[in-house]
């Protein structure tokens, strides 16, 4: 497979890279691709060196696959191109993912939409991707009513500069900042721009994108989204109300074997998934599962995931892993 990478020295590029070699995707010709200014720059990818090149440079070459995370205004403009001579787009950024036209995938979930036509696929908030997957198992068997989840978000999740703050501030250090607050030793309720409901753009994300992907507009979401200054990935606390009532041992076995999940709950041993655990791993985790005394047919339940891998770069090269063995692409 010729596979573009396009944002190949941002964040989550770098991790893309990483993954691709991690999980032996078959690549046979990479193509780093970023701005104009890193045209030239050396990447290094299975112990060969390839030099960056531009979009237009890279489109030339008609990749088999481009995966994207270079920013929303860069995948609207450039993602139809790479789409238009043959290349299939998978897309991180959030241009594409409300489209109508679009299919918003994560593979343990609804990878089965796709279809040899779908060109540019859109790679699903990460906050939403870790969430939808431990949802999947349960709302297939229990119906999903409506879900109240708070997050708490890595400050990876938005980028290189919020790390830098965030470790200027641990050191004392005044330096650039990402945020409008300090965020050591602080946590920060916005994520994204407000909007004029009141809610973030991110939390609107997760509401949206979780009907979409789930494929039922009948799931009512309630978000919160906040900002705190860990590194591993992202949490959330999910409050999960069903149609239909349930069996807690029977909830952990639908987790236990859900593709792409990892059940950590030993309350007793003080086991729990944290960010620290889920780093630089593929997979969600859930624990501190628990009923909602407080209401019927409710459950509480923990989720983890690192962002940048499952919540970015794993789930983009997952989908393409789905393309190549369905036989959608090359």
């Amino acid at each position: 497979m010729k596979v573009a990478v396009v944002g190949a020295t941002g964040l989550v590029g770098t991790v893309m890279l990483k993954v691709l070699a991690e999980r032996n995707f078959p690549v046979t010709e990479l193509i780093p691709v970023a701005s104009e200014k890193s045209k030239g720059k050396e990447i290094e990818f299975k112990g060969k060196k390839y030099k960056v090149v531009t979009v237009d440079e890279a489109i030339a070459m008609v990749p088999d696959v481009a995966l994207f995370s270079a920013g929303g205004a860069t995948s609207t403009i450039e993602a139809p191109k790479f789409a238009a001579v043959g290349t299939t787009v998978i897309d991180n950024s959030s241009a594409w993912r409300m489209d109508a036209t679009k299919k918003l995938v994560v593979p343990e979930v609804n990878a089965s939409v796709l279809t040899k036509d779908d060109k540019i696929i859109a790679n699903p908030n990460c906050s939403t991707i870790q969430m939808v997957v431990a949802l999947k198992p349960l709302h297939d068997v229990y119906k999903i009513k409506r879900v109240v989840v708070s997050t708490y978000q890595s400050v990876t999740g938005t980028g290189v500069k919020a790390v830098a703050q965030l470790m200027n501030e641990r050191k004392g250090i005044v330096g650039e900042m990402a945020y409008a607050y300090p965020i050591d030793l602080n946590v920060i309720p916005q994520i994204d721009v407000f909007t004029d409901n009141g809610y973030t753009k991110e939390e609107m994300k997760m509401i949206l994108e979780t009907k979409k992907i789930m494929g039922d507009d009948s799931i009512e979401v309630t978000a919160t989204t906040v900002r705190i200054p860990v590194m591993g990935g992202h949490s959330e606390s999910l409050n999960i109300e069903f149609e239909n009532e349930f069996d807690l041992a029977e909830i952990t076995r639908l987790l236990s074997a859900q593709s792409g999940l990892i059940v950590v709950d030993d309350p007793a041993n003080a086991k729990y998934p944290m960010p620290m655990d889920a780093h630089e791993k593929d997979e969600v985790f859930v624990g501190r599962i628990r009923r909602d005394f407080s209401q019927p047919k409710t459950l509480n339940m923990w989720c983890v995931a690192d962002n940048l891998r499952k919540g970015a770069a794993t789930n983009a090269v997952q989908i393409a892993e789905y393309l190549l063995s369905a036989q959608l692409i090359g």
